[in-house]
């Protein structure tokens, strides 16, 4: 794809991409309609007063539209039921059958309730993780027999004005698909344009379209993928946005904020779902706060145009940066705590940043921070080593593992004392000219802290470091954001988008989130939005996917279980999966694999492979720590 075809309106005013409207019952998708938010039943469709309780629940909590799993026929006929009771208490929200493996069941539930998702990988097409050489012959038979099946469901949703949702989600491509795109974002748009194409032949244009992964990375290229092919046909489609199997609790929420949130700053996006595994009107508060941030964002501080990216956003390149002493080049990136605020710092106050000083020693955790910034005061014992002080340079003396952090006119303008190793300069992201770029080009011990006030802080500082990139200026930067009027839960959020957004971009080389919470806070926040984005593995990763009621087992209480055994094996993931739909599939960027298969029991997988079957689900964590010490991957706490 190339980096000059264009994925949104504009990357430096803030615009929404405007998509054709879909109308799903009273609810309007895309065109100029507010960003809508939903979620997903857990319950068992056939049980129809709790599926009946927890739609209205989700409804309270501000859930705009209501996604119910329909597996069989069975299923889809109870939608009625489960929507006549929904009137009868005063409910009128719009339905989704969430269909994956069952035309029947689609065509059924097409006929009842205002929306249907289907998934391109599962729905007719096959899918056994093998690599199959297709000639074009064969390929084009596939998709005729694809045509035959799915055509039936577009002419009852055509009669019916049923809504259809083409949901690609990364773990479910087809061998197809596999065998002509790999496992790529690119895969995933062909995968889904397919099913498109079909649609349009039969002159049903009432479609959303989502890409999903649990890797955020993937999915936010994926999802400017299809945007950019929509844009060049000029059929632009309503997009759903979601990270799924998130996984549940901080790292949920941060995963999903950095995909949701790195398009929607960019316009693309019209309906969103939190995949938490947790209870679904918990996901509603999440999706509030992430679309919160878009209100009257057209209203930012304008910012100079830039017409086409300097790096390509369909894939991952991190930016070349120099190597000054441990920032930039190829360390990962590195994280910066907050102290100033804090009077007579001891060494108490570094175990919020993961430094524990006992036994006349430090024990240093994998998730310690590397820079304290102190104000204009000092530290008066010794560091642990990893991590160094930053100061005001005003009062900076030439001290071991001390740094000094300047203004722009501080530096360039004064003559202060520099270090000769390096120096922290703070630039606001809006200073862009020529004489800057000179100067800092010509300096090779400057670190950048690139800090912004503007509204649309993303845009603002992403189109200054493509100006340093199209300077040829190496200079490592790290990104400052201030929080300090936010609370917790919006922190959380925020930081997530506003830094992540950039990491997925491969364009900084560190982080510093100012507030007025705990350094502890700050610190963890940090490191998982570094997790997140996969560009610092400091713990163990669960994907785990929301529930919904083809879940073969209590999730939240299982994916507890497995945390509390596992979470100390960093950098190993981990997939919980509630059926065999969820299964391989979806847990494809996983190392290991607990996939419910029947009423009590589980199986176990390596990677994409099964390695054992039916196992009970009270020995099923027991087997599967046995699994990860087989393989090596288990160590010791």
């Amino acid at each position: 794809m190339e980096i000059s075809l264009p994925y949104c309106n504009s990357l430096t005013k803030y615009s929404r991409l405007e998509t054709r409207e879909v109308l799903v019952g009273k609810i309007g998708i895309g065109g100029n309609n507010p960003i809508r938010v939903q979620s997903m039943t857990v319950t068992n469709t056939m049980d129809t007063d709790a599926t009946v309780e927890e739609a209205i629940r989700m409804v309270k909590a501000g859930c705009e539209l209501v996604r119910i799993t329909a597996p069989s026929i069975k299923e889809a006929h109870n939608l009625q039921n489960i929507k006549d009771e929904l009137y009868i208490r005063g409910y009128d929200v719009p339905l989704i059958a969430d269909i994956h493996y069952t035309p029947n069941a689609a065509e059924i539930a097409a006929q009842i309730v205002e929306k249907v998702r289907i998934n391109p990988g599962n729905y007719t097409d096959r899918k056994q993780f093998k690599v199959i050489e297709y000639t074009d012959s064969a390929y084009q038979e596939e998709i005729e027999r694809i045509r035959n099946r799915f055509v039936p469901l577009i002419r009852i949703c055509k009669r019916n004005k049923t809504v259809i949702r083409i949901g690609v989600n990364h773990g479910s491509l087809s061998d197809r698909i596999m065998s002509r795109f790999g496992d790529t974002p690119l895969g995933m748009v062909e995968s889904g344009m397919e099913f498109v194409k079909l649609c349009e032949k039969e002159k049903f244009y009432d479609i959303v379209l989502s890409m999903k992964s649990s890797n955020p990375v993937v999915m936010v290229h994926a999802n400017r993928l299809l945007a950019a092919k929509m844009i060049e046909t000029s059929r632009i489609y309503p997009i759903h946005l979601g990270v799924t199997e998130a996984g549940e609790g901080e790292d949920g929420r941060v995963k999903s904020a950095i995909g949701i949130g790195s398009l929607l700053e960019d316009g693309i996006g019209d309906t969103i779902r939190v995949s938490l595994t947790e209870k679904p009107e918990n996901e509603i508060p999440v999706a509030k706060a992430i679309v919160s941030k878009y209100i009257e964002r057209e209203n930012h501080t304008p910012i100079n145009i830039l017409d086409i990216p300097v790096v390509n956003p369909f894939e991952f390149k991190r930016r070349k940066s120099t190597t000054l002493n441990n920032i930039g080049g190829e360390y990962p990136p590195r994280i910066i705590i907050d102290f100033s605020r804090i009077s007579d710092i001891s060494q108490k106050d570094l175990t919020s940043m993961g430094y524990k000083y006992s036994d006349d020693k430090w024990h240093i955790s994998d998730q310690a921070s590397d820079f304290i910034f102190v104000g204009s005061q000092s530290i008066n014992f010794e560091l642990p080593s990893g991590v160094a002080i930053i100061q005001n340079a005003e009062v900076w003396q030439n001290s071991k593992n001390s740094y000094p952090l300047f203004t722009l006119n501080e530096y360039f303008e004064t003559k202060s004392k520099k270090s000769k190793i390096l120096n922290f300069v703070s630039i606001d992201s809006s200073e862009i000219n020529k004489d800057i770029f000179i100067k800092i080009k010509t300096d090779d011990k400057i670190v950048l802290i690139l800090e912004t006030e503007n509204k649309h802080g993303i845009a603002e500082q992403r189109r200054f470091i493509f100006e340093l990139i199209k300077n040829n200026i190496s200079v490592p930067i790290i990104i400052k954001r201030n929080y300090s009027r936010l609370d917790t839960k919006q922190l959380l959020i925020d930081s997530s988008i506003d830094i992540g957004a950039l990491l997925i971009d491969g364009l900084i080389d560190g982080i510093w989130l100012e507030s007025n919470q705990s350094p502890e806070l700050l610190n963890k926040t940090s490191f998982g939005i570094l997790q997140a984005t996969r560009s610092r593995i400091t713990k163990t990763e669960y994907i785990s996917c929301p529930s919904c009621g083809r879940t073969q087992f209590d999730l939240p209480e299982v994916t507890a279980q497995i945390r509390k055994e596992t979470e100390h094996l960093k950098g190993v993931k981990i997939g919980i999966m509630g059926c065999i739909v969820n299964g391989p599939g979806e847990m494809a960027d996983a190392d290991y694999g607990y996939v419910g298969t029947g009423n009590g029991t589980i199986a176990l997988y390596k990677g994409q492979t099964i390695v054992q079957k039916n196992i009970a689900t009270n020995d099923a964590v027991k087997a599967l720590i046995n699994l990860i010490k087989e393989h090596g991957d288990w160590v010791e706490r």
